[in-house]
This record gives structure tokens, C-alpha cells and sequence, in this order.
């Protein structure tokens, strides 16, 4: 019943899609997947100044709503980076001062401001939920449910020039198109008999497909046979792949016809965050200059939040030594208190001059939320809220990290 209403409200909404506002969308999107958008509820938990980027962005992309929530009074830290706070909002709820101006941006869009408790009840209103600065504490309790209703959960948090993102669309979330490029479509040049058969196409076109990818022959002039039927195919080179078919009993391949790519459906299964902070998996890679950062980062964003617990939910203080090297001490002790099969960082890589360089940067400006790293981290995220409510695109498999010590 609830897959016929989502259904409904896909094929309501295609109908509704306004044209001349999401002409540019609609060509990479298309028709269904902005449809699926305009049916879809977001949650966004922090208005912090990567919360606000992140909530600019998907209400633009046109979803059916966004709902805010955030409490915390607006400090003066916020005005560094939160664009619709002032001196005038200090002491007042960030999503509630927010909440106005961001509904101007788009009239399709219904945007909301609550204040409710994290519950069961409450999330089951959301297709996606999108936690910003959150605690690993309520971000499990929020996961946990979310993981295990079928709604797609985002995590993202910046300290100073360092950001982090966690995606977990479920154990079955299903991509209907993960490049957006449009389907192969060559000539038939040759087809053996064989066992499976050898289809070249001519040399004027790469065929562009992949082990994996499933092709549909039509209109060939001899071993007609494969007209109109689907094969998966294994890539050989750039010209040629296999099929998986015994053609030696069919007439011979003669000439013309085409090969035409059909793109199918990939579901993917995403671990929770309970499972993936001890057991990550691969880690996006943000910087090939730095393959053995991802991993250091981490370890160092689970310390910042096991510290934080600790200190009342507070940020080392900038500047401060002190905390840097309590910082440190909390990475060493998780690292030493990982279990078989759980990850850790490699003494080699734990003891050096860089990693603690790396903590102490972290240490020193954690508390700060600036605005080049807000813009960043908002539009990755912001590009993850679309490819869960769409079903597009490959999203991120699970953690991306990012830092800009450079600067």
C-alpha cells in the first residue's frame, strides 16, 4: 500500500514539476527522479553555518519539504559563518530565525521549524534525516532507526578546516542510474560462434561498457536469433566484449545490426554507523596527495567526539596545547582499545611527527565553523540529500574526509 501511495505521488508530481524553474535540473535528473524529489520530507538537525549551506541547497533542488530543527541559541561564533543570523537574533533559536528566509527561496518548497525530541515517532515523518555537529550519541540512537526503517540518514560535521560526512541509505537502497550518462549504442561489426560469443562493434566508436552491463541486440542480418533478447556482458577491450551465450549452433553473423546498452537498476547495501565507526570499510579518497590521511581522520573525529563527551559537549579550547595533547591521548587510547577485526591505525603511522601534527590542527581550530569549508561540505551533502531522495547516481560509500591544513 505505501510503495501504490509513493507511486501516486511520483506520477502527481511529475505532473507538477515546474519547468521553467528546474529546466537545467530536469535534463541531468529527468523527469522521474525530480518527481521523487518533489515527494520527498528532509530533515535537517543544526543550523550551524554548514547547517544553513545544506539546507539552502536542497530546498533550491526542489524537494516537498524541509523540516528544521534547532534549538540552540545563536552565539556570536555563529555569525561567522550562518548567513541568516545577525546581532540581532543573538540568544534566539538558530532554526526558528533561520526558518523564514530560507522558505523565500523556494515557493514549492514547505519549510518548517520544530523542536521535538529525536523520537521514533517524530523521524518516521522523513525520508532523509541530515545531522550537522551532532554527538556519535544521538547520531546512533537517530541511525539505528533510520537503518532500520528504510530512511536514508546523512552525517556531517566541520571543525575548523576539517570535515567529515557518513551516508547510510540502508541495507537495500536501490540506485536506478548510477552515472546519469546516456545508454551505449553501437554497430555490430562481428559476432562469433562461440561459446560464450565474441561481439566486436566497429572501430570508429568505443563501446563504453563495463563487465556487469547488459546489452540488447537488434536488427542483425544473420544469427537473428539474438535479436531483441538481453545478455550480460564481460569487457575484453575497448572494442569487443563477451556475451553470455552459446551461439555456435546458430546461423552465422552476416552484417549490420546494433547493440544497444540497457541500463539496469543496482541495489546497494550500506552498513550502519554503529557497525561502520569501528569497521569503515574504504574510506573516499578527497586528496591523492594524502592516501593515508582518510584513515588517520578517522580515528581523529571519533577522539574529537569521545573528548567531547567528556567535556560536556564542548570544543578544545583554540589554541590550547593542553587539549591538543589530550586530544592525542584520546586517538592513542582508541587505537590501542580496538578489538580483531576492528580498525586501527598502524604503529608506524600513529607515533609520527605528522600525525600529531595533524591532531594538534585539529585541536587548535576545532571549534571554529568557517565559511570555504561550510561551502564545500554543504554542496557534497547537499548533492547526497538528492541522490537519496532521487535514487541517481552513486552516492558516497560511507565516509568521506576532508581537510584543508594547507591554509
Amino acid at each position: 500500500m505505501a510503495a501504490q501511495e509513493d507511486a501516486m505521488d511520483v506520477e502527481e508530481n511529475t505532473a507538477e514539476i515546474d519547468e521553467s524553474l528546474y529546466s537545467r535540473q530536469l535534463y541531468v535528473m529527468g523527469r522521474e527522479g525530480q518527481a521523487r524529489m518533489a515527494a520527498s520530507d528532509v530533515l535537517i538537525v543544526g543550523l550551524n553555518g554548514l547547517g544553513v549551506e545544506i539546507a539552502k541547497n536542497v530546498i533550491l533542488a526542489g524537494v516537498k519539504s524541509v523540516t528544521l530543527h534547532d534549538p540552540t541559541p545563536t552565539s556570536w561564533l555563529d555569525l561567522s559563518a550562518q548567513f541568516y543570523l545577525s546581532e540581532g537574533e543573538l540568544g534566539q533559536p538558530r532554526a526558528s530565525v533561520s526558518a523564514p528566509k530560507l522558505a523565500e527561496l523556494n515557493q514549492y518548497v514547505k519549510v518548517t521549524c520544530r523542536d521535538d525530541e529525536l523520537s521514533p515517532e517524530f523521524l518516521a515523518n522523513f525520508q532523509c534525516v541530515v545531522m550537522i555537529n551532532a554527538p556519535y550519541e544521538t547520531q546512533l540512537m537517530v541511525n539505528d532507526f533510520c537503518h532500520a526503517n528504510g530512511k536514508q540518514y546523512i552525517s556531517t560535521e566541520v571543525a575548523g578546516v576539517f570535515g567529515s560526512v557518513f551516508c547510510d541509505f540502508g541495507p537495500e537502497f536501490v540506485v536506478s542510474d548510477t552515472n546519469g550518462e546516456a545508454a551505449s549504442s553501437c554497430i555490430v561489426a562481428s559476432i562469433t560462434q562461440a561459446n560464450p560469443a565474441l561481439v566486436t562493434v566497429l572501430d570508429d566508436t568505443r563501446h563504453g561498457l563495463e563487465t556487469g552491463a547488459v546489452v540488447q541486440f537488434d536488427g542483425l542480418d544473420g544469427m537473428e536469433e539474438l535479436n531483441g533478447r538481453q545478455f550480460t556482458i564481460t569487457f575484453k577491450d575497448a572494442y569487443s566484449f563477451e556475451i553470455d551465450c552459446d551461439t555456435t549452433a546458430m546461423s552465422p553473423y552476416k552484417t549490420g545490426g546494433y547493440v544497444n546498452e540497457i541500463k539496469q537498476p543496482s541495489t546497494l547495501a550500506f552498513k550502519s554507523l554503529r557497525e561502520s565507526l569501528t569497521d569503515p570499510g574504504e574510506i573516499t579518497l578527497s586528496d591523492f596527495g594524502k592516501w593515508d590521511r582518510p584513515g588517520l581522520l578517522h580515528m581523529a573525529f571519533r577522539a574529537l567526539d569521545s573528548w567531547k563527551a567528556k567535556h560536556g559537549g564542548a570544543y578544545p579550547t583554540p589554541g590550547n596545547m593542553d587539549h591538543a595533547g589530550e586530544l592525542m591521548g584520546e586517538l592513542t587510547a582508541l587505537n590501542e582499545a580496538a578489538g580483531d577485526g576492528e580498525f586501527k591505525l598502524e604503529a608506524e603511522q600513529l607515533g609520527t611527527e605528522a600525525t600529531v601534527k595533524v591532531i594538534q590542527q585539529l585541536s587548535v581550530g576545532a571549534v571554529g565553523v568557517i565559511n570555504p569549508m561550510c561551502a564545500l561540505l554543504g554542496g557534497v551533502v547537499g548533492q547526497e540529500v538528492l541522490k537519496a531522495c532521487s535514487g541517481k547516481f552513486m552516492p558516497l560509500k560511507q565516509f568521506f574526509y576532508f581537510d584543508a591544513t594547507e591554509a
